[in-house]
Order: C-alpha cells, then structure tokens, then sequence
C-alpha cells in the first residue's frame, strides 16, 4: 500500500535527507587515487553516528547481513558492493550508496564519482546517468503515471547508447528504507498492473543504474552482495530521495543552499 506523506512528514524526512547528503559530500573529498573503500565508509558511518543517526544498510538481512554503512561499488560493480581493501585508482568510476534514519524517517542516496581524471567514454557514461536522474526528478512534477516517467528515462538512456539496468529498481521511502511502490526505470507488460499515479505525498527513491554495455548483472558467489555488469563493463548509479509536493517535487537528499 502506498503511503503518502504530509508536509510536516517530508520535512522531516528532509532532515534526514540533509544528513545522508552530508555524508555524501564528506565521503567525495575522500575520493582520489590511493584511498580504500573502507575508509569512505568509516567516515559515512561517523557522520551518520555525529548526527545522531542511525545508517539503514548496516545489518540488512541477506545469506550474510550487510556489514557496512554504505555500498560502495567500483567500475563494473553496479551495487551492494561492501567497502573493504579495494584501492582505488586513477581513471576509476566508484559509486557510493548509502541511507539512514533520524527521529523515526528514512531517506536514500547514492552517485558516482570519478577518481582523478576518466577518459571520454566513462566521461559519457557518468553524464547520462546523472541527466537521466535529473530528467525523471523534472518529469515526476510534470506526469501523471510514472511508467511515463519510466519511458522517458528508457529513451533517454538508449539514445545515449547505453543500458539501463532492469534487475534493479527504486523504491518508495519513508518510516521504512523499503516501501511501496516499486519504482522502475523502464517500461515493459509485466509491469503494467504496478503502475502508480504521481500524487502529493508521494516520496520515491528515484535510482538509475546504466551501464556502458549490456543491462545484464549478477551477484557475486563471494560476498553474497556485490551485483557486477555480467560483461564486466563500467556502470554508474545516481539516486535522491525526492517527495511530490504541491509546489513540485522537492529533492530531500540534497544540502541546504
């Protein structure tokens, strides 16, 4: 069931949003050749832990439970990858995903940077997959379903010649990380009967994830958690948690201005 929120409600969740868009922005001056992924996240986790706030991935259920703040996924990594020893280097595409929950409200963001300088066709990725997120926050204001959103960001993406990734979606927000509706990036029949109307009170968290070659990912056999592109291609993820309100929809994932 879908729960639509008050203002009073994406207000709140806007103070978290604040937070997660904190420890974003600490973690993208860490990123530069030479760091571990493991040092991105213990600096997440000691923003989150600063603000009061407890960080949703840690402890997810899974074969394994998730052991970190944050994903933090390299180059083919598309997801859910766990923070470790992985050094990065130069020419290098990380992405970092991660989510918490102050006073009872959960918001979720995730982006891709470069690591020094990348070469044009990761260039090319990183801004489509950024436009593609911008083109859904401006038509979730303007649609009145979100499979036209979805089809939108579909053509977007294919013009651009690269993939999306369909094994993935968003996802509604609020007291929990995970509610409904499921909130895909794509048009296809089998998803017809999930189609939602975009109404005041809808709070989503909007996630592309586009690849450099084909939409085709798998899990790692290792860890249980990283999702990697099955051509071992680069891939970017982008994602903010964003509520309709009657002015438009209001990203909450951002810092104030």
């Amino acid at each position: 069931m879908i729960v639509l929120k008050s203002r009073r409600e994406i207000d709140r969740m806007r103070e978290a949003g604040r937070v997660v868009a904190e420890a974003l922005a600490q973690a993208a001056r860490l990123v530069e050749p030479g760091v571990c992924t493991r040092q991105i996240d213990a600096l997440i986790e000691a923003t989150f832990q600063q603000a009061g706030a407890e960080p949703l991935f840690k402890g997810v259920p899974g074969k394994v439970p998730f052991p970190a703040a944050s994903c933090i996924s390299v180059n083919e990594e598309v997801v859910h990858g766990i923070p470790g020893d992985r050094i990065l280097r130069a020419g290098d595409l990380v992405s970092i995903d991660t989510g918490c929950r102050l006073a009872g409200w959960c918001t979720d963001s995730a982006w891709t940077f470069p690591v020094g300088p990348v070469d044009e066709p990761r260039r090319r990725l990183l801004a489509t997959g950024r436009g593609v997120l911008e083109l859904a926050i401006a038509e979730f204001g303007r649609k009145r379903r979100w499979s036209e959103v979805a089809a939108r960001m579909a053509e977007e993406v294919r013009r651009s010649g690269f993939s999306l990734v369909e094994e993935f979606v968003g996802h509604g927000i609020g007291r929990e990380m995970h509610e409904d509706p499921q909130v895909p990036n794509y048009v296809s029949p089998s998803l017809a009967e999930a189609d939602f109307n975009l109404e005041v009170g809808l709070v989503l968290a909007i996630e592309p994830m586009v690849n450099a070659g084909g939409k085709r990912t798998e899990t790692s056999s290792k860890d249980h958690w990283t999702v990697v592109t099955r051509d071992r291609q680069p891939s970017v993820h982008f994602e903010h948690t964003v509520a309709l309100t009657a002015e438009g929809p209001l990203v909450l994932t951002v810092l104030p201005a």
